[in-house]
């Protein structure tokens, strides 16, 4: 006879499970009923809803925006009210100092760029030369330029005596003054939004948090009305300093190679930087286009744009990873989808939002919970996760241990 147990003793068969009641039954089915209909209207809405924003972007964006501007400038908010200030007040001074500061923004950059737009159909003759050698080795795609080239050159000819008498806007509210009546009106909307959610900031968050039933439910609500808060204003912060020094470098490394408006080219790498992997292409671009109106060789043209490239692979690599840490960082697969989606919603501008929205709705869903959906398909049959049940061998075991 074997010294060694067979297999059998070794591991000895374990005891049926036994069968679930009927009142467990039917709770199951019914949470899988409530489950699916609760699943069958997130997907409705999340089908429907682009196409509702997208039919009211003269309402959802203004809104939308001013609540991420609104979000941001919470810090800047606080930090007036705990020197003593009184809300209304503090919540004002916020609103102009954006104001403000968006105004010298777009100044700098709106009015040297309506000239380069203007000097556009003089230059085509200049660009077409430098562009020459490489439209000569491709010779299909000299046909095709030179047609685009003709096609877009003769429509400033036949509007030149009304463009030259065009005078640029020389701020925001000259811009807006200028547009539409009801893009003054959704600015000013805007402006309203910003205001008064700064202005009520606090009693909106204490209501929210002291609302709640329970304390759990308050320390929850306090905790992810804090972290929207601090992530939405520390990812903008940090992506705006980083910005705008990526725009003074580029800016400066301009002005040293004589390209004219340097300022105006380093604010437009600093607005486009803010649309990850898309914006510092079309920069690159509009530098390219600059360099080819400016200079008379074809290397030298491309300069400005590799000066671009060059700061922006260093700043994408090196400087915002170490600065902004792990702490904030997103997958690029979330990160092109809601760019795709915000961008096909409501254009540049939902672009510029893109990612400051996906962090926030990031930061709700961690505390919220997300549904569980693989386990809806193929396990318990309900959208919340549940421990998987454990053999009652399995159980006296742990009960004997504990």
């Amino acid at each position: 006879m074997s010294e060694f147990p067979s297999p059998e003793e070794r591991h000895p068969p374990l005891p049926p499970m036994p069968e679930p009641s009927p009142e467990h039954v039917e709770e199951l089915r019914r949470d899988r009923l409530l489950a699916a209909l609760t699943l069958m209207g997130g997907v409705g809405l999340f089908l429907a809803l682009p196409f509702a924003l997208k039919a009211g972007s003269e309402f959802f964006l203004p809104l939308t925006a001013a609540i991420v501007i609104a979000i941001a400038l919470v810090p800047a908010l606080e930090w007036l009210e705990r020197r003593g200030l009184p809300a209304a007040l503090s919540a004002f001074i916020c609103v102009i100092v954006f104001l403000g500061v968006a105004n010298a923004a777009l100044a700098s950059i709106v009015v040297p760029a309506w000239q380069w737009v203007r000097l556009l159909p003089e230059r085509i003759e200049q660009i077409q030369s430098n562009v020459k050698p490489l439209i000569d080795f491709y010779s299909n795609a000299e046909r095709f330029v030179n047609r685009t080239i003709e096609n877009f050159a003769a429509v400033p000819a036949r509007e030149a005596p009304t463009a030259v008498s065009a005078q640029p806007p020389t701020g925001l509210l000259d811009l807006v003054g200028t547009s539409a009546p009801s893009a003054l009106i959704e600015m000013f909307f805007a402006i309203l939004v910003i205001y008064f959610f700064l202005s009520g900031w606090t009693r909106l968050r204490r209501a929210a948090i002291t609302s709640r039933t329970s304390f759990g439910g308050a320390l929850a609500t306090a905790r992810v009305i804090q972290d929207v808060v601090d992530d939405t204003s520390a990812y903008l912060g940090t992506i705006t300093v980083i910005n705008v020094a990526l725009g003074l470098i580029v800016a400066g490394a301009l002005y040293l190679i004589g390209m004219p408006t340097p300022l105006m080219w380093g604010g437009i790498v600093t607005l486009l930087n803010y649309i990850p992997y898309f914006g510092p292409v079309i920069a690159a671009a509009l530098l390219a286009l600059g360099g080819l109106m400016t200079y008379d060789q074809l290397w030298w043209a491309l300069l400005p744009s590799l000066i671009m490239v060059g700061a922006h692979l260093v700043e994408a690599n090196a400087i915002t990873p170490f600065v902004v840490g792990h702490r904030l960082t997103i997958s690029p697969i979330l990160i092109l989808v809601s760019l795709s989606f915000w961008g096909w919603v409501w254009g540049t501008t939902g672009a510029l939002l893109a990612v400051p929205l996906l962090i926030i709705f990031q930061t709700i869903l961690n505390a919220a919970g997300k549904p569980d959906i693989a386990g809806f398909l193929f396990e318990h049959g309900t959208l919340v996760s549940r421990p998987a049940p454990r053999h009652p061998a399995f159980r006296k075991k742990d009960d004997e241990a504990s």
